[in-house]
């Protein structure tokens, strides 16, 4: 009997909700002062923290609802609980994670992947992490791979202090201050001067509640001349109330520093995902965006990355599935400072059953930037008359000497190629599936095989409407 790909069940609720509930501590629904004092007291916050909240809430309260992106009229922020804390404190051996947790994480692939020669792992659940775990071999390099309150409260405090919500602040957007009132979990990694960690560290984020949102915070620090490959995986099980995604991520690349940072977000239909992404590149430095989105109902997804170093890069290589009942608002941005900067954007998208697949591209050259590059590359298929694919592209270029590129295109499948695979003995579902598969291949061919296998998955279950 063929396996089943554990796609296949992180699409549906694994657990009756009455079971899945039952030791969970939940804040009540909505947002109020009382609300973000009551998580802060939770969460143990030291007092600089506790105010920064309640200043995010402030600026929440005054920003309206941006007027890009699609519509979220269906997401009610009086009918979303902030916080969940599940039946377990955070846990460094797998044997003592509860085993109802631990059987939703065995189908997401943990503790398989730590042993697929990962780095490190941290698994959160809801609204906190109940696993971490960094290499010992890793760990002796002075890698420091750990959770955000740790972090908060620890030794490294004064540097998260340092940079916390500095490069996405809560007066960037009502989302971004959202965050900064109620965030929850997440990861903290800091990469020593010229370490080189070889194999990735990995983080996955489950959110399991009903009606409830996960605002993790990701602050990664890479010094200068050292290397990191950070894998985020995201997924949540259908129902039929709205979800929240509204985390963001902070990310420092030093001199003469890399930084590969990939997702596959695997959200289910419900979800609105209003994730925030930014980066800023010193001199020498290169940041490689990998991203994969093929769930939620609602997505604004637009990583950006700050190229202020002379001589730094930013690559974005990304693919986006839009199917019946999605709309999928995607693309990246870069800001072009430094002199002889260099950024090329790849996507893909994908529209099926209605789906609406928006590639949204932002450049901004400076005056500074002298001698700078830029490319954008978008390539979009629609499988049938009903979905919708736009590209909107935007560049403001503030000097002359600069090469700035864009294209787009747009198509169908091939009914010659498919007529072709079939002609090889395969059925037009596979040959459709496989096709879309290769359309697909700047995204898998840039991840880990086992990942990329499971993203090849994920496409097929899209092309036969079994997700989410």
């Amino acid at each position: 009997m063929k396996e089943k790909s554990y796609v296949e069940d992180i699409n549906r609720s694994i657990y009756d909700i009455k079971d899945e509930e039952k030791d969970a501590y939940r804040i009540e629904e909505g947002l109020t002062k009382e609300i973000v004092e009551k998580l802060s007291s939770e969460k143990n916050d030291p007092e600089w923290m506790k105010e920064f909240r309640l200043k995010a809430l402030e600026t929440y309260n005054k920003l309206g609802v941006p007027d890009w992106g699609p519509s979220i009229e269906g997401l009610d922020m009086e009918h979303i609980v902030t916080y969940v804390r599940p039946n377990t404190k955070m846990q460094g051996s797998w044997d003592e994670v509860p085993q109802d947790i631990k059987d939703t994480f065995d189908r997401l692939g943990i503790p398989q992947a730590e042993r697929k020669s990962l780095a490190g792992v941290g698994a959160q659940y809801d609204s906190e992490l109940v696993y971490h775990n960094v290499r010992d071999d890793v760990a002796k390099q002075g890698v420091v791979y750990t959770d955000m309150e740790s972090a908060l409260t620890g030794e490294y405090a004064d540097m998260v202090k340092e940079h916390f919500m500095k490069l996405v602040t809560p007066a960037d957007h009502k989302f971004a201050a959202l965050h900064g009132a109620v965030w929850s979990g997440g990861s903290f990694v800091y990469v020593p001067k010229g370490v080189q960690v070889e194999i990735p560290l990995q983080s996955y984020f489950r959110l399991n509640a009903k009606g409830a949102g996960q605002f993790e915070h990701t602050l990664i620090i890479v010094d200068e001349g050292a290397s990191l490959h950070f894998i985020e995986g995201c997924s949540a099980p259908k129902y039929n109330v709205a979800n929240l995604h509204a985390g963001c991520v902070e990310l420092f690349v030093k001199k003469n520093a890399k930084l590969r940072y990939s997702t596959i977000e695997n959200w289910s239909k419900n979800m609105y995902n209003l994730n925030t992404k930014r980066v800023i590149v010193d001199e020498g430095g290169t940041i490689e965006w990998v991203s994969g989105s093929f769930g939620s109902h609602v997505s604004y997804l637009y990583p950006m990355s700050v190229l202020k170093g002379d001589n730094s890069k930013m690559e974005f290589t990304g693919v986006t599935f839009a199917a019946n009942g999605q709309n999928l608002d995607t693309g990246a941005k870069v800001v072009h400072i430094g002199k002889n900067t260099s950024s090329y954007m790849n996507t893909r998208s994908i529209s099926k059953g209605g789906g609406i697949s928006t590639f949204r591209s932002s450049v901004v050259v400076k005056k500074s930037a002298k001698h700078s590059k830029s490319a954008v590359s978008c390539q979009s298929l629609m499988l049938d008359s009903e979905s919708r694919s736009d590209t909107i592209p935007a560049m403001d270029i503030r000097t002359k000497d600069a090469a700035i590129g864009h294209e787009a295109k747009i198509g169908s499948i091939s009914d010659d190629a498919v007529f072709y695979l079939m002609s090889r003995g395969m059925s037009e579902e596979d040959a459709r599936a496989l096709i879309v598969s290769g359309f697909a291949d700047n995204v898998s061919k840039e991840l880990p095989l086992e990942y990329a296998v499971e993203m090849n998955n994920l496409i097929r279950l899209e092309m036969v409407g079994t997700v989410g």
